[in-house]
């Protein structure tokens, strides 16, 4: 089964997803996905259907209009690259041009050059992600800015973020909601929105 996927996000009208749906003769399916790029690519309405093709061996072809509609950060896009070339199903990224298994049915030597750098790049960010943890922590000992409550409030973020509120904000931040809508949703200011993610920022630095 030949399957084109595409992805613009829900959130921004300026993405015409017309521009990513063309030349597309020969395919089963053309799906395209309204969501935000912050949610993995099986998490999405019609990357969840791909994934019942993946499990029941029926998806033999994968397309893209560019690489990075496969995930939502480089570790995800690699993880699934990686995935379906050890299944045998061939990935194409039509921009920039990327073929993961040649017409001989053998991995695709640029494609392996590619696989490369995409674990150097994810191997880095992780680093960088970790070093910056790192360094807050250190600023917050030098600068004795935290001593188990957040300046401005009696509340620890731990006891913070169990509110029912905010853990109903968090969720609808990690599906990818833009933070107009959480206002509307659960009916807060956009001040509590940005309190809540930088409380589970603190929360997670103080915890590496």
């Amino acid at each position: 089964m030949k399957v084109f996927y595409s992805r613009v996000s829900s959130s921004d009208g300026s993405q015409n997803p017309e521009r990513q749906l063309q030349n597309l003769q020969g395919f089963d399916y053309v799906l395209t996905d309204k969501c935000s790029g912050a949610i993995g690519l099986y998490d999405r309405p019609y990357g969840s259907q791909i994934k019942k093709l993946i499990d029941t061996g029926k998806l033999k072809h994968l397309e893209v209009h560019s690489i990075d509609r496969l995930g939502r950060n480089t570790l995800d896009i690699l993880s699934v690259y990686r995935e379906l070339t050890d299944k045998g199903i061939t990935i194409v990224s039509r921009n920039p041009m990327i073929r993961n298994i040649g017409e001989n049915g053998k991995p695709d030597p640029f494609s392996e050059l590619l696989l490369n750098l995409l674990a150097s790049l994810s191997s880095y960010e992780k680093s960088v992600i970790r070093e910056r943890q790192l360094e807050g922590i250190a600023l917050r000992k030098t600068a004795k800015l935290y001593r188990g409550r957040v300046i401005g409030t009696a509340e620890t973020p731990e006891k913070y973020l169990k509110k029912e509120k905010v853990k109903k904000i968090l969720k609808y931040i990690d599906d990818g909601y833009p933070h107009q809508e959480i206002v509307k949703i659960v009916e807060c200011s956009a001040s509590t929105i940005v309190k809540s993610v930088k409380m589970r920022e603190q929360l997670k630095a103080l915890m590496a």
